[in-house]
């Protein structure tokens, strides 16, 4: 199994509305039939999986390499699914923008459908966004995050952010069954098409870092203000990149005042307290280096990445035809009777075989 992060290019637009159209319905039947066979928790490791996913994106004949594919594919999905959670139990919460930022509410609303108790799956989506933007600081802000549910509580998290000065997106995907941390390598596999410098808190080299910033953020704010005067005296070296002077030193000191009153046990716990993001992290992690030796990772975790053709006209123009044949094949394979759809399902395969 691969869960981890792909890098694409910025496109602007949208999707032609002929073709968003195909691709709910596509999305919808495909999805459905991976549900019916196999169940909607290895629906989920596929979506965590970026090279399935980006095959899904290419089969629903989105750009293979354009960083819409990742909000045309989720928000296709949850177009298509809507109404079907009750037979595939599949929940689908977020989305692009504002959207992204009622993913907590879309959540509680689905939860208070099905009697179940929505706390443990609201954590999941708020600590996932967190350790993306804030954990792990690679120069891509968030801007869209997709969290898929079971009934049972299993889930998947596709997020993308943007770095407007490269030009180009990353998508994080996260996969809740088998996680063993928030905090400690939650992304299994990275893939990517370049690497550049991040500050990693998650990475497995980061533990010593992790524990010394939260026992910082434990300590009275006089104590870690004082040694930030200090550090404030230093030409501090470029790499770091963390302003401790002005406004964001007075700032620093207010965070630091509530994490002493909250005393988080660990570094979870501490990303988790509201108000600490980007800045605090990374004041902690450099006063935990240049004050008590212990270095986090720098360390980018990407490796690298990547029917029916493109809106773009690549690798080919949308044959519209063929996408709609192979929309009412599915189709009339899920609207068979129960038993006959398990027969038909098998045929296909045999069929797929024999074409290989």
């Amino acid at each position: 199994m691969r869960t981890g992060t792909a890098y694409l290019p910025l496109h602007y637009g949208k999707a032609p509305a002929w073709l968003f159209q195909r691709m709910k319905e596509l999305a919808r039947e495909i999805s459905l039939v991976i549900i019916d066979e196999f169940g909607s928790v290895e629906m989920l490791r596929r979506l965590s999986d970026p090279f399935w996913f980006q095959s899904f994106g290419c089969v629903l004949g989105f750009d293979w390499h354009s960083s819409g594919l990742t909000t045309t594919v989720c928000g296709a999905l949850k177009e298509g699914l809507r109404g079907t959670e009750g037979d595939s139990g599949l929940f689908i919460a977020g989305g692009k923008g504002r959207v992204s930022r009622r993913t907590p509410i879309e959540i509680e609303e689905s939860c208070d459908r099905i009697s179940r108790e929505a706390s443990d799956l609201v954590y999941a989506s708020r600590m996932t966004a967190k350790v993306d933007n804030a954990a792990l600081q690679d120069g891509y802000q968030l801007y869209h995050h997709v969290f898929f549910f079971t009934r049972e509580g299993s889930w998947c998290v596709v997020q993308q952010g943007m770095n407007e000065h490269t030009r180009y997106a990353r998508r994080y995907h996260w996969m809740g069954h088998g996680l063993e941390s928030f905090v400690c390598e939650p992304h299994s596999a990275v893939c990517c098409d370049q690497r550049g410098r991040a500050l990693n808190m998650v990475a497995r080299e980061s533990e010593g870092a992790r524990e010394t910033a939260t026992r910082l953020a434990s300590e009275h704010p006089e104590q870690i203000m004082s040694e930030v005067e200090w550090l404030r005296k230093l030409e501090l070296p470029r790499a770091h990149e963390v302003v401790l002077g002005g406004r964001g030193f007075n700032w620093l000191r207010r965070v630091l005042e509530r994490t002493h009153e909250q005393q988080p046990a660990d570094f979870e716990a501490l990303l988790s307290t509201q108000g600490v993001g980007q800045k605090t992290v990374r004041s902690l992690a450099l006063i935990s280096e240049l004050i008590y030796g212990v270095e986090p990772s720098f360390r980018d975790p990407a490796t690298f990445s990547f029917a029916h053709g493109g809106k773009d006209g690549h690798p080919y123009p949308v044959d519209r035809e063929n996408y709609d044949r192979s929309i009412e094949v599915l189709r009339r394979a899920l609207s068979a009777a129960t038993i006959g759809r398990g027969e038909k399902l098998r045929a296909m395969r045999r069929l797929a075989s024999l074409e290989s």
